[in-house]
């Protein structure tokens, strides 16, 4: 037995208008997509650390229900990330540039993008005096994005 229904649409877009309290430092957006994130996911990491770990913090303290407790921690580091974004796009623009359409064109698998990033790497660190630590990295081993040829033997 067939039926024939028109399908509906239930779900509406709800958007809360309520301001924040004034205790809650306001904030832009960062504004950038995935894979500008992704490129410059370790040196928002090397600036912004401290207010990362202050947030993480927060939420722990607040046994995972920290959304409303944590707005402000949250809020510093989206500032942060943010400052990192506009620093980069203001020194090395091009660069950043090429590295993330790399990503966003490669599924965001960096090994793809290891040409285009040592510019970028390289114009980061000498411009914004920025770090790029790749956790869990061996003692005494090269790290991949430092190395002449990264491939795995």
């Amino acid at each position: 037995m067939a039926t024939n229904r028109d399908s509906t649409f239930t779900h509406a877009v709800l958007i809360d208008r309520t301001p924040l309290p004034d205790h809650i430092p306001k904030v832009e957006e960062v504004g950038a997509s995935s894979a500008p994130l992704a490129s410059a996911a370790f040196f928002i990491g090397d600036r912004c650390k401290a207010f990362n770990e202050d947030y993480m913090l927060c939420k722990h303290e607040a046994k995972g229900r920290g959304e409303l407790e944590c707005l402000k921690e949250g809020r510093r580091v989206t500032r942060c990330a943010a400052s990192v974004i506009a620093d980069i796009n203001k020194h090395c623009l091009a660069e950043f540039r090429t590295h993330w359409k790399c990503l966003d064109n490669n599924n965001h698998e960096l090994w793809h993008c290891r040409a285009e990033e040592k510019p970028f790497n390289k114009c980061v660190f000498d411009k914004l005096k920025l770090q790029k630590v790749i956790p869990n990295t061996p003692k005494g081993e090269v790290p991949i994005h430092m190395r002449d040829h990264a491939t795995f033997k």
